[in-house]
């Protein structure tokens, strides 16, 4: 099995782990603000630490930080910042599953990002892939009531999450390329370490202006706010490592398999049900998955 691909499954797995755990800030009282903010206040010292690190062991010079790879990394972080802030927000609106199968619809925009911005074509069978998941995700897409609409605020919610998550992608795996020929492990941990310290400052200013006092209740949660930093910190790191060896739209193609984890979670942990429809759905997701490991293993 490749790298990138156990990158990716380990990426999906703490992501899983770290969204459970942010939905369970909301219910402890933080707002979505302050729960977006608890993954990358204790992400950002976790992720310096590890590049100061990785520079010791490897006995590396800081390479290059071209203007390239701060922009990158801007577009990534911002992106990155609004997403987690609508994913929060949605867990509000849908069960826990369905919530974040709203997300996927990623797939499809980062292929596009990707030839856009980085001309990394997608091929025919990654392609064929990519649309088996989008159309789970579209079964799972409508309301639960009679007569819901498609569109609703939670489909528009994770397809616009689902778009920056993508856009996120694409900066991250330019940064990484920004620092060649540097080992893909040190334009990783480097250029996640710089994403997670723009990310706390801009969220620091954020909740100073817009919600007084929200920092002070996230530091004095700092027993459970920490966990969310910590897996959202090797979750990153393993998504960062995956986009430096592959290409962004085969890594959260594969990066679906988290739709797996997400159901469990929301029926042992939450104990929310699905419907049929959901699971055929998340089935065709995981059809999905298949083909990229497959294919791409």
């Amino acid at each position: 099995m490749s790298l990138w691909v156990i990158f990716t499954l380990a990426a999906a797995a703490l992501q899983t782990l770290r969204f459970m755990l942010q939905k369970q800030l909301k219910r402890v009282g933080l707002s979505t603000g302050g729960a977006t903010f608890s993954r990358f206040l204790f992400a950002a010292p976790i992720a310096s630490a590890l590049a100061g690190t990785a520079l010791v062991v490897l006995d590396s010079a800081l390479p290059p930080l071209s203007p390239d790879f701060w922009v990158f990394v801007l577009i990534g972080a911002v992106a990155q910042i609004v997403a987690t802030f609508l994913t929060v927000a949605l867990f509000s609106l849908r069960n826990f599953a369905v919530g974040i199968a709203f997300t996927k619809t990623e797939t499809v925009q980062v292929a596009t990002f990707s030839a856009l911005f980085l001309s990394e074509a997608v091929s025919r069978t990654g392609w064929i892939a990519i649309g088996i998941g989008f159309c789970g995700v579209i079964l799972m897409s409508r309301g639960t009531g009679i007569g819901a609409k498609m569109i609703g605020r939670a489909p528009l919610y994770g397809i616009m999450a689902g778009g920056l998550f993508g856009l996120s992608a694409i900066g991250y795996r330019g940064a990484t390329l920004a620092l060649l020929p540097a080992p893909f492990f040190l334009r990783t941990i480097l250029a996640l370490a710089a994403a997670t310290m723009l990310q706390s400052a801009i969220m620091l200013v954020w909740l100073v202006w817009r919600e007084p006092g929200e920092v002070t209740r996230v530091l004095g949660l700092w027993r459970k706010t920490v966990w969310v930093g910590v897996t959202g910190a090797f979750g990153s790191l393993g998504w960062f490592a995956a986009f430096s060896l592959q290409n962004a739209a085969y890594v959260r193609a594969l990066g679906q398999v988290e739709m797996v984890f997400m159901v469990a979670v929301s029926t042992l942990v939450f104990r929310e049900r699905l419907q049929l429809r959901e699971g055929l759905g998340i089935a065709l997701i995981v059809a999905s998955v298949l083909i990229i490991v497959l294919s791409f293993g």
